[in-house]
């Protein structure tokens, strides 16, 4: 992605906690047709040493994981907190509108997981991501349901190869960022999280003192 060098981020220490609170992905591959191939899904990140693996799934009726298959390396992106950013930031007029956003890419290699019991521990890690007190109730529902749902699914391991992190909140721009704190401070969900990142930067600390972590 277009990555200027004031808004890249400290990738790994960045990605990873924007990966864990935004785990709905979209995992891009090419088609048969050599066009871009997407499915939306949640992806559970795992740190093995140095390395970074995703784990997820589709439905076997998805042709996805063909194209996986057939061509293992692949793009899965996911978008943090975003909101618009109000030219009424900053302390003059000839300004424009713009907006912030936080964004990972990461470049994988694909291996996919047939293996009904490799697929089930798959599942038990994303059920550990959202529900955890659902795996009883997976427990319960007995083999032969599990048997079932587990062939209707083709899981598949992402090797991250390559991470890039992108955190545009306006960090060029210090003359706004009082106005920008309180505006998003007060604001919806996505505009809170990014006031978050904003200390998390350092960028409402006094002159000097801005942080990178």
């Amino acid at each position: 992605m277009y990555l200027p060098p004031q808004f890249k981020g400290q990738t790994r220490e960045h990605a990873v906690p924007l990966i864990q609170a935004h785990p709905f992905a979209s995992l891009i591959s090419v088609d048969s047709a050599g066009l871009p191939y997407v499915t939306h899904l949640p992806l559970h990140l795992e740190e093995r040493g140095d390395q970074l693996v995703l784990l997820g799934h589709v439905a076997k009726p998805n042709a996805h994981w063909r194209y996986l298959q057939a061509r293992p390396q692949a793009v899965a992106t996911f978008l943090g907190p975003h909101a618009y950013l109000s030219p009424k930031v900053y302390p003059d007029l000839a300004r424009v509108p713009s907006w912030n956003y936080l964004a990972v890419h990461c470049t994988v290699e694909a291996t996919l997981i047939e293996d009904p019991l490799a697929k089930d521990r798959l599942l038990k890690k994303l059920i550990g991501d959202h529900e955890p007190p659902y795996a009883e109730q997976w427990r319960g529902l007995g083999e032969e349901f599990a048997h079932k749902m587990l062939a209707g699914i083709v899981g598949f391991e992402l090797l991250v190869t390559d991470l890039q992190c992108k955190i545009k909140v306006n960090q060029h721009r210090p003359e706004s960022h009082a106005a920008m704190k309180a505006v998003y401070a007060a604001g919806n969900e996505n505009e809170q999280a990014l006031a978050g990142w904003m200390d998390r930067l350092g960028m409402t600390s006094p002159a000097g003192e801005r942080k990178e972590s």
